[in-house]
Parts: C-alpha cells; structure tokens; sequence
C-alpha cells in the first residue's frame, strides 16, 4: 500500500467512536467557531449578494445559505458559505499544517449533510477526516512563499469530507484525493495586500472544486497516480513528503491542534499584538507616550507592512496597522479594521512609527522557535522589548471553551437575532442528532 491508499484506508475507518472525549469536545469546538465565522461574515454586502445570485441560480435549493433564509445547491452553498468564513478574518487554523482547514472542510461536509440526510454523527467523523487530510497534506508540502495557503489543499480537504458524508469505499476515496488535489486553485498573497476581495474566495473555491471532485469521480472522470506529489511538489510547492502525511496520524488528531482567533486580523498579527499587550500591562504606557515600535518576526510575514491600508481587508494583512488601532482604539475587533477606524488620524500616524524586520530563527510552525519579538521605545527613554513563544488560543496556549462560545455568540448576535444560544446548544449534542438539518435549520 502506498501513502494515499493507507490516508483512504483511514479515513474509510474513522468513526466518532475513535474520538475521546477532548478529541469530540475540540471537534464540536471548531465547528462552532467556524459557524460563527460564516454567520458574522454573512452580513457583509457582498456576501449577502453571492447568497441572493446563489440562491437564484437553477438547481435543487437542498443546502443552507449561512445567515439567510435562503437555500441553494451544495457547490454553490459551499462556495459561498466558505466565503463568508473567511471574510472577517476571524476562522481558526492550524499552524502544524498551514493554513485554515476548517472554514475550507465544514461548508463542504454541512451542505453534503444536509442534502443527504446525514446524521450529527455522520458530520463529525466528516469534518475530523477532512481536517485531518487537509492539514497533513500542508504539512508535506515545501510551499512557495508566493503563494498563499488559503485553497492550496482546501479542494481535498472538502473532497474527503464530502466523501465521507457520502460513505464513499476506500478505492473512492484515494481518486477523490487525488483528483481533487489536480483541481486544487492557485493562490497568491497580492490580492491580500491591495486589499481585492477575491482573496475571499479562496476558501470558497477549493470548497467548491473539493465538493465537485467527489461527485466527478462517480461520473467517471479519473485521477493522477499521485495527484499531491504532482501538484503540491512541483506547481505550488518545491517538494512534497509522501511520508509526512501520515506520521502520528490520530495522536492527537490534527483538530485538537489548531488555534481559535481574538483579533480580527492576519495570524500574523497576533503574537505582536499579543506582545503589545503584555507590555503594556507590565509597564503602563499610551499612544502618545510612543516613540516607536520594532517587530521582529518569521519571514512569511515580511509583506505586512502597509501603515496606510485602503480597505477593510489590507488593513486586517497589516502589521503596522494592527498594533496602532490596538495602541490608539484600544481594540482589535472587527471594527478596527473598518471605516472609520482606517481613517483616524491616531492610528495613521502611529502606525508609521512601527516598523518591521524577519528573522530566520522565527517560525510559525516549528513549536520551540519564537513567533515574534515586539521592542517598544518611549520618549521618556524607556525600551521595552519581550519576546513570544505561544499564541494565545492556539493549543500549546489554549483558553477555555467558555471563551470560544462567548466570541460565537458576540459576533453572531447581529445576524442570529437572539438565536445564538440554540445554535451554541445544538452544537453541544452534534452527536446525537438523526438529521443535520436540526442543526441547519437555525443557520438560516
């Protein structure tokens, strides 16, 4: 057997029955976050209008559009749904693989679900396999610094979920992988940047062409040998590990080790603003107290540098900006990053007083090597400088459930209208629902 027919041969096997209780608990958590995600993002303009153009569009309306009261086919439902998951920045990831596989595997296992009538149960062992596979092929891969990890392993990620869901056998499961990874988008930080929206759709459009992949295999469309090795080791990456892929598989799963975000911005930002933060609690001080800020970081973030961003999203891939709304707002929610927030004055002019280098040693994946380091210099001559290790969050520095529910149920209150609570409890007993539409129905 090689690597892609023993990660089949898994994912096939995986049962809830294989989750302990934290494993289940930590599941349920992400799923929750993730929804939160969706739900908040929704509200934003053009994610309203992709949901109405969706739900318009021919085709049988069997999956839920988040934070609507529409329906729309599962490609498109997926799509957008995993579109307004990322549209705030505020979807959790997993530094051990890269990138943000759940707001890429839940759109995809949810709409597969609710078509089919899956149970609770059903859904959970979906978006556990398809986490697992998403991040542990990010993992395997050498990844260009061009491009961006958002969508790169997205298209398998959705297609073991959606497989899963669907009770595909393991000789399936290996072409759906397969073929999955050869329509997998390539993506680049730009968009990020100059602040294009297209970003947006990263996640969106893997989720689709994941959800595609499953049911194009039973159409009879066939795969490469090794579709990963191809595409993420020699087009969107230098190198591909066959063998990473399923090392320590299960031990803890890969859900269990992803973060949860408090700021509405980059991962990037957070262990500088973390380090603000702390500072500033150690050794009191304002905005105007600020002579200037030097952040050292690991050099996948050396593009964060704009003071001056032109849209909500340039703003949240800012590391100059990010810390001056901190210092200035003294906030980093999702407001900060929107108007009038970017044009306060306060936060222009001190976000030219941070500056930016990398440094070598820094990583964001490799657990024993610092993330950032802030130093801050005051005009009354002091320099504070600390340096961090952990991001608050993530699960080598993990907060407590109460924390993930109340950001659920803060950001979803404007679209929820007081219905976040039933959403929160049904989420709680995943396990025990016969039909996900329990769950899809308070979405809506």
């Amino acid at each position: 057997m090689d690597y892609l027919d023993r990660v089949a041969s898994r994912v096939c096997e995986l049962s809830l029955a294989d989750l302990d209780a934290a494993a289940l608990e930590a599941t349920k958590s992400v799923v929750l976050d993730t929804l939160g995600a969706m739900l908040a993002g929704s509200a934003l303009e053009d994610n309203a209008n992709a949901a109405r153009w969706a739900a318009a569009r021919a085709g049988s309306p069997t999956a839920t559009l988040i934070g609507h009261g529409l329906k729309a086919e599962p490609l498109l439902a997926t799509l957008v749904n995993g579109t307004a998951g990322v549209s705030l920045e505020m979807d959790e990831g997993n530094r051990h693989g890269g990138g943000h596989p759940a707001v890429h595997v839940v759109p995809a296992a949810l709409a597969a679900a609710e078509e089919s009538g899956a149970s609770g149960a059903r859904f959970l062992e979906a978006v556990v396999a398809g986490y697992e596979v998403y991040s542990r092929m990010g993992t395997a891969t050498h990844l260009r610094d061009v491009v961006h990890p958002h969508g790169t392993w997205g298209a398998v990620g959705a297609a073991v979920a959606t497989a899963k869901v669907l009770g595909y056998d393991e000789r399936d499961v290996r072409a759906v992988v397969s073929l999955a990874a050869s329509m997998s988008p390539a993506n680049s930080w730009t968009p990020c940047f100059e602040g294009a929206t297209v970003r947006n759709l990263y996640p969106g459009r893997s989720g689709l062409q994941g959800v595609l992949a499953a049911h194009l295999h039973r159409c009879g469309y066939t795969a490469l040998a090794d579709g990963p090795s191809d595409v993420f080791g020699r087009v969107l990456g230098d190198g591909f590990e066959p063998e990473a892929v399923l090392e320590g598989w299960g031990a803890p799963f890969r859900i269990q080790q992803g973060y949860f975000k408090f700021h509405a911005c980059c991962l990037y930002n957070h262990a500088p603003l973390q380090l603000l933060a702390a500072l500033r609690q150690e050794s009191p001080f304002e905005a105007d107290d600020v002579e200037r800020i030097e952040v050292t970081t690991f050099p996948t973030a050396a593009g964060l540098t704009d003071p001056a961003p032109k849209t909500m999203l340039a703003a949240k891939f800012s590391i100059p900006y990010a810390l001056a709304a901190s210092l200035a707002l003294g906030a980093t929610d999702v407001a900060a990053f929107q108007l009038p927030a970017r044009e306060d004055p306060r936060v222009l002019a001190l976000a030219t007083r941070v500056t930016l280098k990398t440094d070598e040693r820094m990583s964001l994946r490799d657990g024993g090597k610092p993330l950032a380091e802030v130093s801050i210099a005051l005009k009354d001559g002091r320099r504070l400088t600390r340096e961090a290790m952990t991001l608050r969050g993530d699960a080598a520095n993990p907060v407590p459930r109460s924390e993930v529910t109340d950001k659920f149920l803060s950001l979803t209150a404007p679209v929820l209208d007081g219905r976040g609570s039933t959403v929160v409890g049904t989420v709680a007993r995943l396990e025990q629902l016969a039909d996900l539409g329990e769950l899809t129905s308070a979405l809506g």
